[in-house]
């Protein structure tokens, strides 16, 4: 028995299920440029860590830059209550994305984390946009 095995698989509902709630909270970081370039953004973008000077240095295209400790109920009051947020912070190294979901979640919004963050990103080898605004994906 190796490693791999020391604990069996587990039954293929069980690990559909698991795989389904994972899914239900997670996205990457190629789905997220995927949609923006087809044009089928349905989320809202949001870049949870950092300064405002950091991230006009370097953000995702299509970003809105809103902390975590920002996300109030006053602050997603500009949007509908059915809208879905991506948040991603600067990496795995990073917990800010985290802090960014389970606020928004425990605003009773839906939520999904973007693996990787930017460091994910950067080794899809997507371009990063610049200055105070969102800026595009092309």
């Amino acid at each position: 028995m190796s490693l791999v095995t020391d604990f069996p698989a587990a039954r293929a509902d069980v690990a559909a299920d698991h795989f389904v709630k994972r899914l239900s909270v997670e996205t990457d970081c190629d789905d997220v440029a995927s949609a923006m370039r087809a044009g089928d953004q349905d989320f809202v973008l949001l870049h949870v860590v950092g300064s405002p000077d950091a991230y006009a240095r370097r953000h995702v295209p299509g970003a809105l830059h809103l902390r975590h400790r920002d996300i109030t109920p006053e602050r997603m009051a500009e949007w509908p209550g059915d809208t879905l947020f991506v948040v991603y912070c600067a990496g795995p190294h990073c917990n800010g994305a985290d802090r960014a979901a389970l606020a928004l979640a425990r605003l009773k919004r839906p939520v999904k984390i973007m693996l990787g963050g930017i460091t994910g990103w950067a080794d899809e080898g997507l371009p990063f946009a610049t200055g105070p605004e969102p800026g595009k994906l092309l």
